[in-house]
């Protein structure tokens, strides 16, 4: 038990931390700690790591709204569509081999934190008000398509994905683009943890509890220091959390 309690706080941890900062899924660290030390089914892994995603999403968002950095209208355009392809998604990952799923994940983790390092997000608020309205509404669409698929096949890479599309298409600065993924994420991480338990099974509910709690914890942390950060330190600190994430992840995997 105790075995299983560490297991599950250090990858709550690494995921607290990657939603808080940069409006990661959770299931992107969760999902390779599980398989690896737990031994758990990649596909209920998945589940539990979208269900650790559901309130801590849901909190660092509302952080996030407090602060004046989330854009409602514009991020519900996004989640519906996100929302319509989740479980398109979850339901075609569920015919494909354990090992998989989460590569892609990893490698955008990767890159994403070298992104924010090297080129950082400087866009201003107003800035991202000068973009057209219809034409950002047709970006949101076709680009919430592509990332409601991706979260749900592989229960990871949709907040990375909603993040470059934010930032790098939309034009969002980047605390803004963080919250409005959590925002998108949070009922994005429900539909595909509901979709994966009732077409996988319920998973372990202590490892599920577990991962839930230290999820939430460490993603209101995070998300109460990045909304006090200036922007270039955010963009270097998402960028050195996301690195730091994406090699470990990658060491777990070797071990698989």
């Amino acid at each position: 038990m105790l075995y299983t309690i560490l297991v599950c706080f250090l990858a709550g941890a690494g995921a607290g931390l990657g939603t808080g900062f940069a409006g990661m899924s959770a299931a992107a660290v969760i999902s390779p700690v599980l398989i690896t030390f737990l031994h758990m089914n990649a596909y209920q892994a998945v589940g539990v790591a979208l269900a650790s995603d559901v309130l801590a999403s849901a909190v660092s968002a509302w952080i996030y709204h407090r602060n004046k950095n989330l854009d409602v209208k514009n991020g519900l355009v996004m989640m519906i569509s996100v929302l319509c392809f989740t479980m398109v998604g979850s339901w075609v990952s569920s015919r494909v081999p354990n090992q998989t799923m989460g590569s892609f994940s990893v490698f955008m983790t990767l890159l994403l934190g070298v992104k924010f390092i090297v080129r950082p997000v400087m866009t201003s608020k107003e800035a991202m008000a000068a973009v057209s309205p219809r034409k950002r509404f047709m970006q949101s669409v076709v680009c919430g398509v592509l990332v409601g698929f991706i979260c749900g096949f592989v229960g990871a890479g949709g907040g990375m994905m909603m993040l470059l599309i934010l930032t790098s298409v939309l034009g969002y600065e980047l605390k803004t683009a963080v919250g409005t993924s959590v925002f998108i994420m949070a009922f994005t991480a429900f539909t595909g943890s509901v979709s994966h338990f009732v077409i996988g099974g319920m998973p372990d509910l202590r490892v599920l509890a577990l991962c839930v709690l230290f999820t939430l914890l460490w993603a209101r942390v995070a998300a109460r220091l990045a909304n006090r950060a200036d922007p270039r330190t955010l963009n270097r600190a998402t960028g050195v959390i996301l690195v730091v994430l994406g090699v470990v992840v990658l060491g777990f995997q070797a071990l698989t």
